[in-house]
């Protein structure tokens, strides 16, 4: 009997590009590393997705003074786009995307529009249950 891979779980609330950033990245290097990927897409990052904003470069108003220096970098150093990291974990791994269904209420988004976008909408019980042993999770 083969042992279940070790499961990797990231909440992704925030949508500003650099969250997403560290939401794309981690999830890519643990789908590579053989881990089970699940990203759970709550809030903000449901609405960005719906509205096909995912990729877009921006940042927290704090960090507005670097922002246009940080996106020049990023273009420069043909950073891949979040869409893209997202697609490249699922060639490498294991990696999914599940939007939580009351983010898609409370954030008064078509569910039809994300569930083309995600691999599952989920309840929150289910959510819960389905992460429950996980070996990793993060709130991002």
């Amino acid at each position: 009997m083969t042992k279940p891979k070790p499961k990797f779980v990231l909440f992704a609330h925030n949508a500003t590009y650099d969250k997403l950033h560290q939401v794309a990245t981690l999830g890519l290097t643990a789908a590579a590393m053989g881990k089970d990927v699940i990203v759970i897409l709550l809030f903000w990052t449901i609405k960005k997705l719906a509205e096909d904003r995912i990729d877009q470069i921006d940042f927290p108003p704090e960090y507005a003074g670097a922002a246009a220096e940080v996106a020049r970098l990023l273009k420069d150093k043909k950073v891949p786009r979040i869409s893209e990291m997202f697609e490249e974990a699922r060639l490498v791994g294991s990696f999914r995307l599940i939007a939580c269904s009351a983010g898609l209420e409370y954030m008064g988004v078509d569910g039809k529009a994300v569930s083309k976008k995600v691999d599952e909408v989920m309840g929150l019980p289910a959510i819960l249950s389905l992460t429950a042993d996980a070996e990793t999770k993060l709130f991002i």
